[in-house]
């Protein structure tokens, strides 16, 4: 498919102001690993090619492992991801897929976790990605071939 209106072209004041938000994202306090995550499981849920597809690269260009990487869509039934991980993934699930809200139990477990800072980077990273993904998929917006790799 084509890509359809290039969002950055047609109004550049908002498609700026997306990019502060991700470069907020970029200087908060969040791990990589953790950002890294996040933008590939909301991707997942989302069914945006283009951000799986790089956030997936830049993950194992940051130190992520492939296995990791296969797996995250089944995450729960894996001994790959730490207490804080898992939680960052409830998460990330829930807000994403929010039209089933955020349960008390992931809230509650994550809130243990992390401080009220930390927790919001997560939150506000979270909205991010799906905003990147909703651009991404509304503009149909495709990884380019694997051998442009």
């Amino acid at each position: 498919m084509d890509t359809r209106i290039r969002i950055n072209a047609a109004e550049p004041a908002a498609y700026r102001a997306m990019y502060a938000f991700s470069k907020y994202i970029e200087s908060s306090r969040l791990t990589q690993t953790h950002k890294d995550l996040i933008k590939i499981r909301a991707s997942q849920i989302n069914g945006c090619a283009f951000c799986i597809d790089k956030h997936s690269l830049d993950a194992r260009k940051a130190g992520e492992t492939e296995r990791r990487i296969y797996n995250l869509n089944a995450w729960r039934e894996t001994p790959f991801f730490t207490p804080e991980e898992r939680a960052i993934l409830a998460l990330t699930e829930e807000v994403t897929l929010i039209q089933h809200h955020v349960s008390d139990k992931t809230y509650q477990e994550a809130a243990q976790l992390f401080d009220e800072q930390y927790l919001a980077q997560v939150f506000m990273a979270i909205i991010e990605i799906n905003a990147w993904n909703r651009i991404g998929i509304g503009t149909a917006m495709s990884p380019a071939p694997a051998g442009d790799k």
